[in-house]
């Protein structure tokens, strides 16, 4: 409907509806003028804006971040030493010279619990008590990438948080040499081993190494900024002499027996699990190649990414020869072998989990007596 007003122009006093039907604002209710329209769209856009040019955090170099956060041959690449677990997480989808240590654990580490729903849906696990000791292992191999990703994502929290993250990372690592005993124990162990003495405190001393080297490498971090070479020792030590024990059934499969059942299918898979955990071992002591070429690979190609990838695969090819060696031993190790109970099974976890949690309090708590000059400061 359209009137004249008095100087003869033609005003609407409502919109037209589809069918001629035609609507008018109520009293008081105003059309949205065209600016109102513009504002209202240049805010929704401001906004849209702002989420998606959402700021990611600052990298610093090695120069402006405290020593204690310093690594050999890494220039730059480093977090604001007290980040936020926000900008934590948002560094995950930045390269800092930590991504590719967060993502070459994280990823895998859902490659790995893959494997293992999978194994529990496929099994009977209540009955099938043979079973039991691959799923410990498994559950372990799924459980330290997953702390090892976390460690190395809020380890820049803080000074302190650093420690703790890596207190909790050495802690997951002495779990899975747990669970990997407990799987060679049951598996993996040579004929001529089995139901023998060293079979009965095979498990138990494992259980007391994985105690021990949590404690010495939590230990060896006090030392990082005072005696870095002592440190470097200790922590190397605290983590090769559990795997040797570990390992010990094993070397005596490959190297000394040539028959008597040894050399199946997972022999193989043995020979090269330990080849990668050698290399693994050689790139986390040597710190090669940033060492030789600092500032080259501070985000792509240092030896802590090339460790952890030598470490997955070390333990992807594990893991074949331990479900190789239930498979094709089945048999005659149900037939010969006396199998590792569920308490004694549930007890050695337990016990790992206790001492070495009192491990990792006792030294987080130390870190806040210890005075910061002697922790963080370098002797002069």
């Amino acid at each position: 409907m359209v009137r004249i007003n008095e100087m003869g122009q033609g005003t609407s006093t409502g919109l037209v509806q589809s069918g001629g039907a035609s609507w008018a604002p109520a009293a008081g209710q105003r059309h949205p003028g065209p600016c109102q329209n513009f504002e209202q769209v240049t805010e929704s856009s401001c906004h849209s804006l702002k989420m998606l040019s959402l700021k990611l955090p600052r990298l610093f170099r090695i120069d402006q971040v405290p020593q204690v956060f310093h690594e050999q041959g890494i220039l730059f690449g480093y977090r604001h030493p007290q980040s936020s677990a926000t900008a934590c997480v948002l560094s995950l989808f930045q390269m800092t010279n930590e991504t590719l240590n967060i993502w070459t654990h994280l990823l895998p580490f859902w490659f790995f619990t893959w494997r293992f729903v999978t194994a529990l849906y496929m099994t009977d696990i209540w009955n099938d008590s043979y079973s039991w000791p691959l799923f410990v292992y498994m559950g372990t191999s799924c459980v330290y990438p997953l702390v090892s990703s976390c460690a190395h994502t809020f380890n820049s929290m803080s000074k302190n948080a650093r420690h703790i993250c890596y207190f909790l990372d050495y802690g997951a690592v002495n779990l899975f040499s747990l669970g990997s005993a407990i799987a060679y124990s049951a598996y993996s162990i040579p004929n001529v081993m089995v139901n023998t003495t060293f079979h009965d405190y095979y498990v138990p001393l494992a259980v007391l190494n994985t105690i021990i080297s949590t404690g010495l490498s939590c230990y060896s971090r006090f030392l990082e900024i005072q005696k870095p070479g002592l440190c470097k020792m200790l922590r190397v030590l605290a983590f090769a002499y559990p795997y040797t024990w570990d390992s010990l059934p094993i070397f005596y499969r490959l190297f000394l027996l040539s028959g008597d059942g040894a050399q199946n299918e997972a022999a193989l898979y043995h020979q090269k699990h330990t080849a990668m955990t050698l290399l693994a071992s050689f790139f986390y002591s040597a710190h090669l190649p940033e060492r030789l070429a600092p500032g080259r690979f501070d985000y792509i190609g240092h030896s802590h990414q090339l460790f952890h990838v030598c470490v997955i695969l070390a333990t992807h090819l594990q893991m074949e020869a331990i479900v190789l060696d239930k498979t094709l031993r089945r048999e005659w190790l149900l037939a010969n072998s006396r199998p590792l109970s569920f308490p004694q099974i549930a007890g050695a976890v337990l016990l790992c989990l206790i001492f070495s949690l009192s491990n990792i309090i006792y030294f987080s708590a130390a870190l806040y007596r210890i005075p910061e000059p002697e922790l963080h400061k370098k002797e002069t």
